[in-house]
């Protein structure tokens, strides 16, 4: 029989898990990372009609959470950052998106950026990636490819590029 503390700890590891791995998109067998990232997409969606310090209030919210979420999913999966975690995808979709106007070209330019800079990984995300540990790496690698993201839309935007 199994003690009431031990099947908690093992229900509270599942959801620590089925929230870090994006509510399963985490799991794909196929690019974790890019279907990862789609519930960021959606919840940019969701949250496009919310003033600006609101938008960037969750965000910080949720990146502020994904650090000990992620760390902790880390270890139950006993991997420095495994594939399938990937809350930091979708706070660095948001991350992306900050103040960019939003329409269909923009989030595929925001989720193409964001992809390729996540997965390339120039300075200094490789950096972080490499020497930063625990649910703070996992979680700032992404954000500073948002980051990267979002200043080359704003960027474009500057210049007159339609998004």
């Amino acid at each position: 029989m199994t003690s009431p503390s031990a099947s908690t700890a093992g229900a509270l590891a599942r959801g620590v898990l089925f929230i870090a791995e994006g509510f399963g998109t985490g799991r794909a067998r196929v690019a974790p990372g890019t279907v990862g990232t789609l519930p960021g997409v959606a919840l940019v969606l969701a949250l496009f009609a919310v003033p600006l310090p609101v938008y960037i209030g969750i965000t910080a919210i949720l990146l502020v959470l994904g650090i000990p979420l992620c760390g902790q999913a880390a270890k139950l999966l006993g991997r420095k950052d495994p594939p399938s975690v990937v809350w930091d995808e979708i706070v660095g979709m948001l991350v992306t998106m900050t103040a960019v106007p939003l329409g269909l070209t923009s989030i595929l330019a925001g989720f193409a950026l964001f992809r390729l800079f996540d997965i390339w990984k120039p300075w200094p995300i490789g950096w972080v990636d490499q020497h930063v540990g625990g649910g703070l790496g996992i979680m700032l690698d992404d954000v500073i490819a948002g980051l990267m993201a979002c200043l080359l839309l704003h960027g474009a935007l500057l210049f007159g590029i339609p998004l």
